[in-house]
C-alpha cells in the first residue's frame, strides 16, 4: 500500500516516511502545489497533509483534490489544534485529524483505522476478486484454492487491479503506483508485467478478466 506524505518540515517528512515505512510504501512532498500534483495521480490509498505549507495550504489541497473526485482518505497534520481549525479541515473533506507533536503508535493507529474504514486495509489483510485471494502480510496468492507464485511487482500490479475493480486504471497510474516516480524504468514496463500476470491467470481462465482500453490503460471486470 501506498501513502503520501505532504510536509514542509524536512526533518518531521523524513520521521513519518520513517515511521511508516516498515508497514507502506511512503512518497513524500515539501509543498502544497507538489503535493497537489501527486495525490492527483490518484495512487494512493491515504494522504498525510500538514496545514501549513508554503506555495498551497492543506485546505487549498484537499479542496482541489475532492473538485477533481479523488476521494483519497486524508488525516490532517498539523501544529494547529483549535476546534475551528479542525472543524474547517473535516469540512473541507478531510477524514481524520492528527495535531502535533504526536505519538508514532497513534500515527500509525489512526492510519490503519482510515485504510480499515475505507476498505483499502482489511482486519485480515486479504483482499479478494471472484476466487483469487491476496494475503498482504505473506504476499502469497491463491486462485482457486490453488497457491500461485508471482513476483513482488506482479503482485503489487494485481493487488491495485483488484482494489480498483471496475475502474479504468491508465498506464500512468499503474506505473506510479507499482513502480514509483523516481523509477529508472519506462512506462512500457506495465505492459509487460500485464502481459506476465495474464499468462499467469490463464489457467484459471481469470485473464480474460484484464481487459485492455485501447489507448487508455486497462481494466479488471468480469468478462
Amino acid at each position: 500500500m501506498r501513502i503520501l506524505a505532504v510536509e514542509d518540515n524536512e526533518a518531521l517528512l523524513q520521521s513519518i516516511k520513517q515511521i511508516l515505512c516498515e508497514e507502506f510504501e511512503v512518497d513524500g512532498a515539501e509543498n502544497g502545489e507538489e503535493g497537489l500534483f501527486m495525490a492527483l495521480q490518484n495512487i494512493y490509498d491515504l494522504i498525510v497533509l500538514d496545514v501549513m505549507l508554503p506555495e498551497m495550504d492543506g485546505f487549498e489541497v484537499i479542496r482541489k483534490i475532492r473538485e477533481e473526485k479523488v476521494h483519497t482518505p486524508v488525516l490532517f497534520l498539523t501544529a494547529k489544534d483549535s476546534l475551528e481549525d479542525r472543524v474547517k479541515g473535516l469540512d473541507f473533506g478531510g477524514d481524520d485529524y492528527l495535531t502535533k507533536p504526536f505519538q508514532a503508535p497513534e500515527l500509525q493507529a489512526r492510519i490503519r483505522a482510515l485504510l480499515r474504514r475505507s476498505g483499502s486495509l482489511t482486519t485480515n489483510q486479504t483482499v479478494q476478486y471472484r476466487g483469487i485471494e491476496l494475503f498482504g502480510k505473506e504476499k502469497d496468492v491463491v486462485v482457486e484454492g490453488i497457491p500461485i507464485k508471482l513476483t513482488l511487482k506482479q503482485y503489487e500490479l494485481l493487488e491495485y487491479m483488484i482494489q480498483s475493480k471496475e475502474s479504468i486504471l491508465t498506464k500512468e497510474q499503474l506505473y506510479d503506483r507499482v513502480w514509483g516516480f523516481d523509477s529508472d524504468t519506462t512506462m512500457a514496463i506495465v505492459e509487460v508485467f500485464v502481459h506476465h500476470l495474464r499468462k499467469k491467470l490463464e489457467p484459471f481462465g481469470y485473464h480474460k478478466d484484464i481487459q485492455t482500453v485501447r489507448g487508455i490503460g486497462y481494466m479488471l471486470k468480469k468478462k
